[in-house]
């Protein structure tokens, strides 16, 4: 008994060094590189040290990087988004966000007569709402693509191509959904401070037309 059972755990050792050798194997051909035309390309040079210190300065400047120039010269070991921009920039967004709702709905709700402080609750909730759609759709669009000099283009419509890369026109460290979505919190909150200005005294159909308006006019 003792024999059959020696073989048996020899058979399963060698089955299961087996089995960790085609993994082992089959891992290497999922994330090695072994494209030939891939190998053949010649690679950038590696950043120096004086490149180095001058991509920390860019990061902590929110500046160009040197990668970033139409003409590298070299990688940077610093690329894509910075943790701590994109991380206040989220921060900031939720604290601009909270002003609107529900800190201004409370706020001009407590200034109004009882019997209009749903009103003004519903008023800044609808504002809100309306103005992401229209942020959404096309307002981030005609503010932050390339255009005319008034006015921009169609490129990011219903936020085409908005992910994680920074955009360069105007954050070289911000992903360019979070700086939508910082720009989207400023664009609810300044309509919404007008409603102070018409409380008790508009309906909210109205509010949103003209909400609608200020969005494509201003």
């Amino acid at each position: 008994m003792s024999i059959f059972t020696a073989r048996l755990y020899l058979t399963l050792a060698g089955k299961i060094d087996m089995l960790i050798r085609v993994f082992i194997f089959g891992a290497v051909l999922l994330f090695a590189n072994v494209s030939p035309a891939q190998n053949m390309a010649t690679p950038a040079a590696s950043p120096s040290l004086e490149q180095r210190v001058s991509d920390l300065e860019a990061y902590i400047n929110n500046g160009a990087r040197g990668s970033d120039s139409a003409d590298p010269k070299s990688n940077s070991n610093v690329s894509g988004p910075g943790p701590g921009h994109n991380g206040w920039m989220m921060t900031a967004s939720a604290l601009v966000l909270f002003m609107t709702l529900p800190g201004l709905a409370l706020f001009y709700g407590g200034l109004v007569r009882q019997k209009n402080v749903l009103s003004i609750l519903a008023q800044c909730l609808g504002i809100a709402g309306l103005v992401a759609i229209l942020w959404w759709a096309v307002g981030y669009s005609l503010v932050f693509s390339r255009g005319s000099p008034l006015i921009g283009g169609l490129k990011y419509a219903f936020l085409r191509g908005v992910d994680s890369q920074p955009n360069g026109d105007y954050s070289y460290w911000v992903s360019q959904n979070i700086f939508a979505m910082y720009q989207l919190m400023f664009a609810i909150i300044t309509p919404a401070l007008i409603i102070g200005a018409v409380a008790e005294r508009i309906r909210f159909a109205a509010v949103l037309v003209f909400v609608a308006v200020w969005m494509f006019a201003v």
